[in-house]
């Protein structure tokens, strides 16, 4: 266990200095945050007035439908600017340089395959939301591991339907193909991401709780304000960071080599368990 955070610190700092070396990827989450805010801006006043007719519950007809359409148009906007992302880290991790504009127009080319993949992921987040307000606090724990595995298994489908051009259901067909030959590298890769970011956001939240102690009601909504762009931060690190180990592991996996930008070994050894066999391309 020890020497798989050792590892997986290796990937957070590689991942971090190739989002250093270039800074524009951080533009892809900011604007998906920025567009994925605007639709929840649309979408409570909605509820808030429609009188019942809609809401964000399974309930009924009304809130089903609601729900969906506000699934689809979420997953849409965070789908297509990951395609963009990930398109720049391609382009950089094969000795290209690829503006944010190139990455917009290489999202654009596959839209319908962005619009079918966010058609498939609104309706597994429908059920799941279905689950959940149908089976109480079970429910919540059945949808949490059933998400958990499904974001795991499709982890490769938005590098698939960008770089190899294939239909959806190819692509999470392959995607599940390579998750099973990297497993252990996407379970620690993504988890360890996600920890590092947690931990300072944790680590935040007790400082402003430490403000209460100090009794000053002013200090605590500003240290409360800087805790909020403190998160806001960190989800646009996450989001770039991820991305940027995504592609790097689906290189790793289809050509059974780290990308050139990496430091060499840093992939195989922060991922490879002891005495694992190390994927060629024979093995794939």
């Amino acid at each position: 266990m020890i020497d798989r955070i050792i590892r997986s610190f290796q990937l957070v700092k590689a991942s971090w200095r190739i989002l250093m070396e270039d800074k524009k990827l951080l533009a892809f989450p900011i604007i998906s945050g920025i567009f994925t805010l605007l639709v929840i801006a649309t979408f409570i006043p909605i509820a808030f007035f429609s009188n019942g007719w809609f809401s964000f519950s399974t309930n009924t007809v009304g809130g089903i439908v609601f729900l969906f359409i506000f699934y689809l148009i979420s997953y849409f906007v965070v789908i297509f600017f990951n395609v963009g992302l990930i398109s720049c880290v391609y382009a950089k991790m094969n000795g290209k340089d690829m503006t944010v504009k190139e990455g917009l127009a290489a999202a654009t080319s596959h839209l319908g395959s962005i619009i079918a993949w966010a058609v498939i992921a609104a309706t597994v987040g429908l059920i799941l939301h279905m689950i959940e307000d149908r089976a109480g606090f079970l429910g919540q724990i059945a949808a949490s591991i059933i998400g958990g595995v499904w974001s795991l298994v499709t982890l490769f489908v938005v590098p698939v339907l960008a770089f190899e051009d294939k239909g959806v259901f190819s692509a999470m067909k392959e995607s599940l193909e390579l998750f099973k030959k990297t497993w252990g590298e996407s379970v620690v890769g993504t988890i360890s991401i996600s920890l590092v970011f947690a931990a300072i956001g944790f680590v935040g939240l007790l400082l402003v709780l430490g403000t209460l102690f100090i009794g000053s009601t002013t200090l605590f909504f500003i240290a409360f304000a800087l805790f909020i762009v403190l998160i806001a931060i960190l989800a646009i690190l996450a989001s770039a960071m991820q991305g940027i180990f995504t592609v790097a592991l689906y290189t790793y996996a289809k050509t059974g080599s780290a990308p050139g930008i990496m430091p060499p070994g840093v992939i195989e050894s922060a991922f490879a368990p002891s005495g694992r066999q190390q994927f060629g391309p024979g093995n794939i």
